[in-house]
Parts: C-alpha cells; sequence; structure tokens
C-alpha cells in the first residue's frame, strides 16, 4: 500500500508486484528485488482507461515484442533489434527517474 501510494503521488499505477522468498537455515528471506520494472507493472495514471492496454513503464513490452514474434520459448531466444533493447531502457530509465528523481542523472555523469 505504502508504495503504491508513491507511485500515485507521482502520477503512475503500481499495477502489480511479486515479492520472492526463499528459506536458509529456516530463516524466511526476502530474496529478489522490490517495485523494479522486472518485479512490477507500471502505468501512468492520466493514461489509464478501464478495458484499455495501457502505456507500460515494465517488462511488458519486452515481452509483448517477444510474443508477437512468435517464440517457442525455448533456446536460444529470438535477437532483440536495437529499437526494443532501447525502448526498454527508455521505461526503465523514466521509472527510475520518476522514483529517484534528479538522482539519475548524477549516477549517470
Amino acid at each position: 500500500l505504502f508504495r503504491s501510494s508513491i507511485a500515485e503521488s507521482r502520477g503512475m499505477i503500481l499495477a502489480d508486484t511479486k515479492f520472492e522468498f526463499g528459506l536458509a537455515d529456516g530463516e524466511l528471506l526476502l530474496i529478489d528485488e522490490l517495485f523494479t520494472p522486472d518485479s512490477s507493472r507500471f502505468w501512468q495514471k492520466d493514461g489509464y482507461a478501464a478495458g484499455r492496454n495501457p502505456e507500460n513503464f515494465d517488462k511488458q513490452f519486452l515481452r509483448d515484442w517477444l510474443e508477437s514474434e512468435q517464440w517457442n520459448k525455448k533456446t536460444p531466444p529470438p535477437k532483440l533489434p536495437l529499437h526494443v533493447v532501447e525502448q526498454t531502457a527508455a521505461r526503465y530509465r523514466y521509472i527510475k527517474q520518476i522514483f529517484l528523481g534528479d538522482s539519475i542523472e548524477k549516477e549517470e555523469k
């Protein structure tokens, strides 16, 4: 609930997310990233309309491209065209900018 409130305050919808847990020596551990474009779905709030596929800022863009290639999901995967890589990376950077502000600019310099 807390993260979705932060997303909403920045004009985004945290549509869903996943948490991965594991056990180590009988202790329950969180074992994967949280609230990233790989583990969550982000949509722009002002572009959302029920019954319509919203623009996404997560790995769904890449998934959609792979599905359009009719890949049988076996090795080897199809080679990713540069435009798919660039557009996926741009979506990830956009979400980073939304949640971290100008720190992305400082980090890339």
